[in-house]
């Protein structure tokens, strides 16, 4: 955590030397769901909220740093007699670190339509799972540290700035579970990764 704060720091030093340089906080919508690679699994979507604050240094072709909080997360649940049924709700909450090239596709002056991607860091700082009759997933199957990335478009109007994202995981999140059956545990390769869209409003207060 210490590397992405030292990083963005650093980026925001290095942004000075750009011709245009502006910074604001930003609030957000998510609709997010964690995929899974079976058949007899079923998975919802999850809506949460986003709150950070931004970094933009360039004009025709930028850079933006971000440092975001925000949730995401999905149901589970399966009538698979098989794998035990069961129905668990996955919430978690992320510090998210992503680093935006944008480029200015339309710029009327007071009205600016923008391209935006790259690279995403989140760090998972919560996780609430729902207990029910059967509880196949835990904390320890999901991991802390989980990469994606995020592209879209952007318009910018006076100082407001408004994005819509979509969200796509590179990394697993759920990785495998193991079931009990009798006296031993059934390993499920869930394949489990963080997917969806964002829609955030910025403010350029500088």
């Amino acid at each position: 955590m210490k590397k992405i704060l030292i990083l963005i720091a650093a980026l925001s030093i290095a942004g000075g030397s750009f011709a245009q340089f502006t910074f604001g906080p930003k609030v957000g919508y998510t609709t997010t769901t964690l995929s899974i690679d079976r058949s007899d699994i079923s998975n919802s979507l999850n809506s949460g909220f986003l709150f950070g604050a931004f970094i933009r240094a360039g004009s025709k072709v930028y850079l933006q740093p971000e440092i975001n909080l925000y949730t995401s997360g999905t149901s589970f649940s399966s009538e698979n007699t098989s794998l035990m049924p069961f129905d668990q709700r996955v919430t978690l909450t992320n510090i998210q670190v992503p680093l935006f090239i944008g480029f200015n596709l339309i710029d009327l002056k007071l009205v600016k339509l923008r391209a935006t991607g790259g690279p995403t860091a989140n760090y998972v700082v919560k996780k609430d799972i729902s207990i029910s009759l059967n509880n196949p997933i835990k904390e320890k199957d999901i991991r802390d540290i989980h990469w994606g990335v995020q592209f879209g478009l952007g318009v910018d109007a006076l100082m407001f700035t408004l994005d819509v994202q979509y969200i796509l995981g590179i990394s697993k999140l759920i990785d495998t579970i193991h079931i009990p059956v009798g006296s031993t545990e059934q390993p499920i390769v869930f394949d489990s990764r963080n997917k969806g869209f964002v829609v955030s409003l910025g403010w350029k207060i500088l």
